[in-house]
């Protein structure tokens, strides 16, 4: 009470003060009050909003689709916005809780969220509750389908609940399409939308990065009916799948916009685990040399015998030392020298990619020997890391696509929202969002979710504000000058209500 009662009397002297110094001068000023700029849809035609894509559009977070996280998917942030704009109802396929993961027939087929236990990402201890079988036909506004490719928005019978077990259809849009023969596009383009967004193509390089690059790099083959759930996609393929489904979505002069595809090293996926992960003490040291010295001696052989270069010796060669040690993997790159009977090993560089699924693999022992000691005595195998190798493979598919994207983007009409340029940014230093600072680390850096790919809340209401401040530049909303884009302080990265 003291305090306040002294903060009351030194602002009545600073008062006294302002009103003496304004009679002195003759000038009392006016405080003018800032009136509010109304907001203006400008030439946007938002009254029916259809958001087509993959997870990124469905609103996945923290490797599950549940009930908190569809409703801070970018797309329905937006449609919030637009609300306020002439936009209609924005209708999502939601799950039946907020624990996530699915089931078909009482058979769990998809996990749980994970949540932060305190020391990394866990499995919520919880039992789903959606089941694909109960088909909630659309199609909705958010045509948002985890782990769709390109080809398979064109796709008849993606949706089909009797192909889900054979893995032949795709659960979460068995659940929500409008005929078990649909396809995504035709969903989509029979709700005849006068706005659109579009974010497809990143799954046709990630399963492939993800997965360790086990797929196959399918450039060369434009056939998608042949391809893996790992392949990259052939870029002339994708050149015309992308052309036709977006041209099927501004075919009736409606408006849009679309999003090009992030590199995958600028997620958390492949950033959160280093190279050089191994902690090992001089005495340890010598005893893992001693195992390779066999290998080291054979690669002198093949060297000597003009098999390999000395620049490939010298990469291949397995060197331990006291402190931080790089992990030891298989590199289906390197010469084959198994008529020598000499495998494929080498120590991972700077540039080779460990995923963050290795972050539990790597130092465990095998059967139990401490002698097996997985990503040491012990090579880790094609998934647990993507190598340098296949990065440059998937960096060029990317930069097809986007070329890709970016023309038929002008060819269409649509506005280009270049998510590649400001995911590498957050990468790179850090974005401002209003008091807070947007960062590519896993958990703390606010804008990826534990599973290292799908954003945040937070994250996703800053690629809705990249969206709204490109219809700004482009159709004459003014969401930004109104006041109106979203706020960083209104979105939380983790979702405690949920948490066990």
């Amino acid at each position: 009470m003291k305090s306040i009662f002294k903060n009351k009397y030194f602002l009545a002297i600073a008062a006294g003060a302002f009103l003496f110094a304004s009679c002195e001068n003759d000038d009392i000023p006016v405080v003018e009050e800032v009136p509010d700029i109304p907001l203006q849809a400008g030439s946007a035609n938002v009254a029916n909003y259809v958001a087509i894509g993959n997870s990124l559009t469905a609103g996945l977070t923290d490797g599950a689709l549940f009930i908190l996280a569809q409703e801070n998917s970018f797309p329905n942030l937006l449609a919030q916005k637009f609300s306020m704009i002439g936009g209609g109802d924005f209708t999502q396929p939601l799950t039946n809780d907020n624990v996530g993961g699915l089931l078909l027939g009482g058979v769990q087929i998809q996990n749980p969220r994970l949540y932060f236990d305190g020391s990394g990402p866990a499995v919520i201890n919880q039992t789903p509750t959606t089941e694909v079988s109960n088909i909630q036909p659309g199609p909705y506004n958010n045509m948002g389908v985890p782990g769709a490719k390109s080809y398979h928005l064109l796709a008849n019978g993606y949706g089909n609940i009797g192909g889900v077990a054979a893995g032949l259809a795709n659960p979460y849009y068995a659940r929500m399409a409008s005929s078990p023969n649909a396809s995504m596009l035709e969903d989509a383009v029979a709700q005849n939308p006068t706005f659109y967004s579009l974010w497809i193509g990143s799954n046709d390089v990630l399963s492939f990065a993800t997965s360790g690059g086990a797929g196959v790099n399918q450039t060369g083959n434009p056939d998608p009916t042949t391809y893996g759930s790992t392949d990259i996609t052939d870029p002339t393929a994708f050149a015309g799948i992308y052309n036709t489904i977006l041209a099927a979505l501004a075919g009736n002069g409606s408006q849009g916009v679309v999003a090009n595809i992030p590199y995958v090293f600028t997620i958390p996926f492949f950033t959160t685990v280093p190279y050089n992960p191994v902690p090992i003490d001089a005495a340890t040291a010598a005893l893992v040399n001693a195992g390779y010295a066999p290998y080291n001696g054979g690669l002198q052989q093949a060297l000597a015998a003009g098999l390999i270069t000395p620049e490939e010796a010298a990469a291949r060669t397995v060197t331990f030392v006291e402190g931080q040690n790089a992990v030891v993997i298989e590199d289906e790159y390197l010469t084959d020298l198994s008529a020598l009977g000499l495998p494929s090993y080498r120590q991972a560089t700077q540039s080779d990619l460990p995923t963050l699924l290795s972050a539990s693999f790597i130092g465990t022992l095998v059967n139990n020997d401490p002698t097996l000691i997985n990503g040491v005595t012990v090579p880790l195998t094609d998934q647990w890391i993507l190598t340098v190798d296949e990065v440059e493979e998937v960096t060029v598919a990317t930069d097809a696509y986007n070329a890709i994207i970016a023309q038929a983007a002008s060819d269409n009409g649509a506005i280009l929202i270049d998510a590649n340029g400001f995911l590498q940014q957050i990468f790179d230093t850090g974005v401002p969002f209003d008091e807070f600072n947007l960062n590519g680390s896993l958990v703390f850096g606010g804008t990826f979710s534990l599973d290292g790919v799908h954003p945040t809340a937070r994250g996703n209401a800053y690629i809705a504000n990249q969206i709204l401040l490109a219809m700004d530049e482009v159709l004459g909303t003014n969401f930004q000058e109104a006041g109106e884009l979203l706020k960083a302080a209104d979105f939380t990265t983790l979702y405690p209500e949920v948490l066990p």
